[in-house]
């Protein structure tokens, strides 16, 4: 019984219905883009005759890379047969016989993903782009909630802290992973890294696994040692570029490093990183969520331990690579880990940061949060670093001018109020307890045994005589004068004489010191028995305004030293400067297709005049993929509203967030959103 072979004269790819089956129609409808693991349909129009159920044939050829192979996955040919296999390349027909024949085609779900040709029979060739499918049961990136999958695939727009660990800053983010060309930018990103420029057969067929994936992201990301996207930079000048903070989305950062042939787009800084490493990610069909560490260490030698040296002043001497930062920010993708021991599945933590070299490239993750969490160094990849950003113990030394060192008492905890965007709102979760057990818990004690942690598990609490803290006031708004007060407490039953250094200088958010904003020294503090004093430092706008970084952040540190037992007590607090708030109001019913105004006003708290000031605005969905720029010609007076409307035409219905930020010549920039609700 001889099969005729179908003859084709046309087909149509369905891209519209596909697409939105598959959840990446907001990509477009123009291509088709496809999920693994889960079938697609073409419609073919034969040439001549008619489809026989049994009696026709289809030769189906799918290749990936330019050296496909069967052996390795990014090769498979395949007939028609009955019903679909969902575990392999398959095709099966669903319409009745006739001239117009449906065609049901799926890939495994472990299939590579990419860029796909696909041959039917003699005629045609078809091109896709297949991505991660974590909808599909036997995927490994598989997440079973609706609403995380809406929240960590779909949400093109969330929200990314910053700030300090006392005073939390949610700052918008437009993500963009369906915005017009930012898929081809991502799978451009694989093309172009250097184990598929190496071996391009090997690195097609490495698609398949996430966990690949997600390590040539986080080399991929920065530029440290390839073709990559971003170049940071941690000092506050951005000639050549704009500041980190100047980005609202990474929509203009991934454009702008695809259309200028791969050169690096400047400048990022950690949450920036973070930022597109979340939207490339997203855009591949991998779970993915930005979190923020708060007094994140670095810790250059691995031993744990973070080494603080201050002066005679209590203020700090950079004298090793060692570093607390403020925060810092990495993401965490979705997927299972068959290559570890059961139990180590769901988030792993991959920072695109370039902070240390990890199999000689600046890269680092993906780990499981489960090893950090016990204290398994051992298991890929990166656990060290990560353990030691959330666990590091910190040591204080007081560097005296003769040269000497003395080990002083101080308490800083690492690793404080880790936090991600909540799914379906904009609260925060704090996921703290993804990383560590309690504090002081059997199981902590546990986790640092596994990891060698000796620093920490030998630091008995002693009961210190003297007490030293820093209070501060309940608004610290950014053009204001406002008071700080270093707290000091007798807990002995002697009487004291000691010496109190009360300094405050502007600082960076990775911790790198700027200039002196308001200092006192008191030779001669007494202090009775069981005696408090509250010794007030006056922080002047006109002080400090000058010397602030863009990151508003002061250093405050008060140093007590005791003249009786010449022991040395430090209190150490980041206060940051509050920013005026932008106000948001949406004119007319926000409903696809309807053009919208946007009226944004901000009123200047500081004493003196705003100049350049400019609005820029955009929002996935909302502002046509574009940023729109109102820049004003007037003078913003003390007081006043600096204020302007922006008209946009919504496309897709849903929430969406509209990202502000403002920018003038004494401010610095200023973040602000409105969630916009768009009916059909």
């Amino acid at each position: 019984n001889a099969q005729d072979s179908l003859e084709i004269a046309r087909w149509d790819l369905e891209c519209e219905f596909n697409n939105t089956d598959h959840r990446t129609e907001l990509n477009g409808v123009e291509q088709l883009i496809v999920r693994r693991g889960q079938p697609f349909t073409i419609n073919l129009h034969l040439r001549s005759g008619e489809y026989q159920p049994g009696g026709s044939a289809l030769d189906l050829t799918v290749e990936t890379g330019p050296q496909p192979s069967d052996q390795y996955g990014t090769r498979a040919s395949f007939g028609l047969i009955d019903q679909i296999d969902t575990s392999r390349w398959s095709a099966a027909v669903t319409s009745p016989p006739g001239d117009m024949v449906s065609l049901s085609i799926c890939s495994p779900p472990d299939a590579p993903i990419g860029r796909w040709r696909l041959t039917l029979g003699q005629g045609g060739l078809v091109e896709f782009v297949l991505l991660y499918n974590p909808w599909c049961t036997g995927d490994v990136v598989y997440m079973d909630s609706e609403e995380k999958l809406t929240e960590y695939v779909l949400a093109q727009d969330g929200i990314i802290y910053r700030g300090s660990w006392k005073y939390l800053i949610p700052t918008p983010w437009n993500f963009g992973q369906f915005e017009d060309g930012i898929l081809e930018a991502c799978l451009r990103i694989l093309e172009m890294n250097p184990k598929c420029l190496r071996n391009p057969g090997k690195d097609a067929s490495g698609r398949k696994n996430p966990i690949y994936v997600s390590r040539v992201l986080s080399a991929m990301v920065n530029c440290n040692d390839d073709k990559g996207v971003l170049l940071g930079r941690w000092t506050d000048d951005y000639d050549g570029g704009v500041s980190p903070l100047s980005w609202k989305g990474s929509v203009e950062i991934l454009r702008n490093w695809d259309t200028n042939a791969c050169q690096p787009v400047r400048f990022g800084q950690c949450w920036v990183f973070a930022a597109v490493a979340c939207s490339v990610s997203r855009a591949l069909g991998i779970p993915c969520r930005v979190v923020t560490n708060y007094n994140s260490a670095h810790d250059t030698n691995s031993n744990l331990v973070i080494e603080r040296y201050v002066d005679e002043n209590g203020q700090l001497v950079q004298k090793s690579k060692d570093m607390i930062w403020n925060y810092h920010c990495w993401v965490e993708n979705w997927m299972t880990r068959p290559d570890l021991k059961p139990g180590y599945d769901g988030w792993q933590a991959m920072d695109p940061t370039p902070q240390e070299k990890s199999e000689g490239v600046y890269c680092c993750g993906p780990i499981p949060l489960k090893a950090i969490k016990e204290g398994e160094l051992t298991y890929k990849y990166d656990a060290p670093f990560v353990f030691a950003e959330v666990n590091a113990d910190v040591h204080t030394f007081m560097k005296r001018e003769d040269g000497s060192t003395e080990k002083i008492i101080s308490s800083v905890q690492v690793g404080l109020k880790i936090s991600t965007k909540s799914v379906g709102s904009d609260r925060r979760e704090d996921i703290t307890h993804l990383y560590k057990y309690p504090e002081g818990s059997d199981e902590e004690r546990e986790a640092f045994t596994k990891a060698n942690h000796q620093n920490k598990l030998l630091k008995q609490q002693t009961n210190a005589g003297l007490l030293i803290a820093i209070k501060v006031s309940a608004e610290m708004k950014k053009g204001c004068d406002f008071d700080v007060f270093a707290v000091v407490m007798n807990n002995t039953p002697n009487g004291k004489k000691c010496r109190l250094v009360f300094g405050s200088r502007a600082v960076s958010y990775n911790g790198i010191l700027g200039e002196n904003c308001g200092f006192k020294d008191l030779l001669n503090v007494e202090l009775a028995p069981g005696e408090e004093k509250r010794v007030p430092l006056r922080m002047n706008y006109s002080k400090y305004a000058e010397n602030l970084t863009e990151d508003n952040l002061i250093r405050l540190a008060a140093l007590l030293l005791d003249y009786g037992t010449r022991e040395a007590y430090l209190a150490v607090r980041n206060v940051v400067l509050e920013n005026p708030e932008i106000k948001v109001r949406i004119l007319g019913e926000p409903k696809e297709n309807r053009k919208l105004v946007a009226e944004i006003t901000l009123q200047n708290p500081l004493p003196v005049p705003l100049q350049n000031c400019c609005f820029t605005v955009e929002g996935s969905n909302l502002t046509g993929g574009q940023i729109i720029t109102e820049k004003l010609n007037s003078t913003v007076e003390p007081g006043q509203d600096a204020k302007v409307k922006i008209y946009f035409t919504p496309t897709h219905s849903g929430q969406r967030k509209l990202v502000v930020d403002f920018d003038s010549n004494k401010l610095g920039h200023v973040k602000g959103y409105r969630n916009v609700i768009i009916g059909k």
